[in-house]
């Protein structure tokens, strides 16, 4: 399924880990920056001196300015730490393998993969490819962090198929056979674990797997964007006449093999402000329409169907399932047609009910509480995208609509940093 001619580079590099003689790896990891509340940030900050949200996801303070802020801060915390040796960097060039044992719906699971530098390409002219549309947010906090830190900070998370497994063998040996360099647990409770691969014949092994093969971006479209941002700017700051790769040519990734088992993703329910009077009307014509007892989790009662989409109305009390009659509209890819989140986006919110103001919600509870609540007018409730639907569309060069994808769990921040010093 690759494009002849491609393939993604992946490198080892000289990680910096947390010294496991100096610290704890449950004190000085943390969560995505963009799920901290300001609240755990508090306890993150309580936990360690050394807390990677220092650097990562600092605080704002009075008095902060263009030349003392949180990035100085960051870059401060990053020096020092690595001079008193809390931080290392690993003597040689390796790959990092890493596993996330979790539970979901009360089955547990282990996500395996790696850490790597992959070399960075404009998205959907090389062979690593985005799969849902992204907001416009700001990428400026990002870009200020790489700037001050001169570091990918925290990873993007990323697949790849390798039906050989090759890579897969290396790191359930390594696994298996040794003791983990770190671990650690996430406030949902899951472990994560960290072993340094440096023997060059698993490396190889690795490089060889993954060399003809696409890269997917699951998780961090954003991160990837503020790395060729950097890049440029780089490219620009030094015009060096070789066209060797520098350190900035490359991001931090970790990466799964969408064959192995252990990958989960979870889907992100639709919340919407504003509704008209009749939508129930108004799907009618283009929906089969089920009413579900308000005792029954909606979820659940969606799972149930290929294909089908969850409703419920401020004021109404009922749940309802929504099945498309049609083939998909006509004006997307084919590659994009069929998807639930597609004809949700493009059909329902777009051309049936003009919605435009759309929030985004995992928990089914939390999601039909604030309806309740009057916080919201409406919920649509979706089933989790397929792996194989988020191969597909991505190869296809095509994207989903934002959140199609929620990848659980989530990686952590801090298990390993790439420096471009």
């Amino acid at each position: 399924m690759t494009k002849t001619g491609e393939m993604a580079e992946i490198i080892p590099f000289r990680g910096i880990l947390y010294n496991t003689s100096k610290t704890s790896g449950e004190d000085v990891v943390a969560p995505p920056y963009d799920i901290i509340t300001p609240e755990y940030r508090e306890q993150l900050y309580s936990k360690s001196p050394y807390n990677i949200v220092r650097i990562d996801f600092g605080k704002e303070l009075e008095g902060d300015n263009e030349s003392e802020n949180k990035y100085k801060r960051a870059a401060d915390y990053f020096n020092s730490w690595l001079n008193n040796e809390i931080l290392v960097k690993t003597k040689t060039p390796g790959f990092y393998a890493h596993e996330i044992e979790y539970e979901v719906k009360g089955q547990l699971k282990k996500l395996r993969g790696f850490f790597g530098l992959v070399r960075l390409e404009e998205l959907g002219k090389g062979n690593i490819h985005p799969h849902e549309c992204t907001h416009s947010k700001p990428k400026a906090d990002r870009l200020n962090l790489m700037r001050a830190c001169s570091a990918n900070i925290s990873p993007i998370f990323s697949l790849y198929n390798s039906p050989d497994k090759k890579a897969s063998e290396v790191i359930n040996k390594i696994i298996s056979q040794n003791k983990p360099y770190m671990e650690a647990k996430d406030p949902d409770g899951a472990v994560h674990r960290l072993w340094v691969i440096e023997d060059k014949k698993d490396i190889d092994i690795i490089k060889n797997d993954l060399k003809d093969r696409a890269v997917f971006i699951a998780d961090g479209h954003h991160r990837y964007e503020t790395a060729l941002e950097f890049q440029k700017e780089m490219q620009s700051e030094h015009r060096a006449q070789n066209t060797e790769p520098r350190p900035w040519d490359y991001v931090l990734m970790f990466l799964a093999n969408i064959s192995d088992e252990g990958l989960t993703i979870l889907p992100a329910h639709r919340l919407v402000k504003n509704m008209p009077g009749n939508p129930l009307d108004i799907l009618l014509k283009h929906f089969d329409i089920a009413t579900v007892p308000a005792s029954e989790d909606i979820g659940e009662s969606i799972s149930r169907y290929e294909h089908a989409i969850g409703f419920y109305q401020h004021g109404n009390g009922q749940q309802y399932i929504l099945r498309y009659r049609g083939s998909g509209p006509d004006d997307v890819h084919p590659a994009l047609k069929g998807l639930d989140v597609t004809i949700l986006h493009e059909l329902i919110f777009k051309k049936l009910l003009k919605v435009t103001d759309i929030e985004y919600e995992m928990d089914v509870k939390e999601t039909i509480d604030r309806v309740n609540k009057g916080l919201y007018g409406a919920a649509f409730f979706l089933n989790p995208t397929r792996v194989e639907d988020v191969e597909r569309v991505a190869l296809s060069d095509v994207r989903m609509p934002p959140k199609s994808t929620y990848f659980y769990p989530k990686l952590l921040t801090g298990m390993v940093i790439n420096s471009f010093s």
